[in-house]
């Protein structure tokens, strides 16, 4: 049985080479210029040195430009795809159409992973994005497992990807709301409210559950009160024939991700090596559990939640 790619986001060089030596089969690293909720940036320079260091190893680097593109970008666009193209990266993840542009223009035949994050929930809107050059789809997080495996039925000829572990954004803007609230309760400015400040937001009607928030170049970004962790059912992912397992690494340490990978690695390999005595081994989790956070339960998202329009 073909095994399906195991890919986790990277926040420095660093941590890409550790997830790769943990078992991944591919990274994304981005700049923050051009990438929108990165855990670090990998400017050009050490691109140059990772690329070829994964590729030694039979990995992949994907470059993330999924940021919501201005005007102001629109220049420095082209040579910005050129050069991730010489480097030789395996793929840009984008899902802003000026980037599909750019690429045209400066890099034809550079590889394109289409993420629009909410908007990819039907198959007919993954192929208009495939008939113009992208190879793979990053499904929408809110379809369940039938509608998942539905799109993949549908889709022959096109990778899909879907997130089987970490934290998802429920809310993005460009504005600096965290900034502006601060603003407005007169307080003083100067303090970080980045990733590493632990902020969160907390429902009135809901207040054991945390919602982390951080502000950044570009905007606000609120994240998922839970993880989800799809590592008990990912048999039927790989059965149903999805061709990329993304674990997101954002607000995790490396050492949690590396724990994340391991349990995925053994699970993908023990099934595609004898998928009809398969069996799920609970210290696979066990090991997750151990470094997970107890304030963020581990659930499966909406992979098994009935949809209702």
């Amino acid at each position: 049985m073909k095994k399906p790619e195991l890919y986790i986001s990277a926040g420095t060089a660093e941590e890409a080479r550790r997830y790769v030596e943990a078992g991944a089969d591919a990274v994304s690293v981005g700049e923050h210029r051009y990438g929108m909720r990165l855990s670090g940036e990998v400017m050009l320079d050490e691109l140059s040195d990772l690329i070829p260091w994964c590729h030694e190893r039979g990995a992949k680097v994907y470059v993330m430009v999924n940021k919501i593109i201005d005007n102001e970008m629109l220049a420095q666009l082209p040579d910005y795809l050129q050069r991730v193209q010489q480097l030789q990266a395996d793929a840009v993840v984008f899902g802003d159409p000026a980037v599909l542009i750019a690429m045209r223009q400066a890099a034809p035949g550079l590889p394109l992973h289409w993420n629009a994050e909410m908007t990819s929930t039907n198959y007919e809107t993954a192929n208009y994005w495939g008939s113009k050059g992208s190879r793979r789809v990053v499904l929408a997080r809110e379809l369940n497992m039938d509608e998942t495996l539905e799109i993949k039925s549908k889709l022959p000829h096109m990778e899909v990807q879907v997130q089987v572990h970490g934290i998802t954004n429920i809310y993005h803007s460009k504005r600096s709301l965290v900034t502006n609230y601060e603003d407005h309760q007169g307080r003083e400015q100067g303090a970080s409210k980045g990733l590493e400040d632990g902020l969160f937001l907390i429902e009135q009607e809901r207040k054991d559950e945390r919602y982390p928030l951080y502000e950044d170049e570009n905007g606000t970004h609120i994240m998922s009160s839970d993880d989800i962790c799809m590592l008990e059912n990912l048999h039927e992912l790989i059965e149903g024939h999805i061709d990329s397992l993304k674990i997101e690494g954002l607000l995790k340490s490396p050492e949690y991700n590396e724990a994340v990978i391991k349990g995925y690695r053994l699970a993908i390999d023990t099934f595609c090596s004898d998928p009809e005595n398969y069996v799920f081994e609970e210290q696979w989790v066990d090991a997750i559990r151990e470094l997970q956070d107890p304030r963020r339960e581990l659930t499966f998202g909406f992979f098994f939640k009935e949809q209702v329009y």
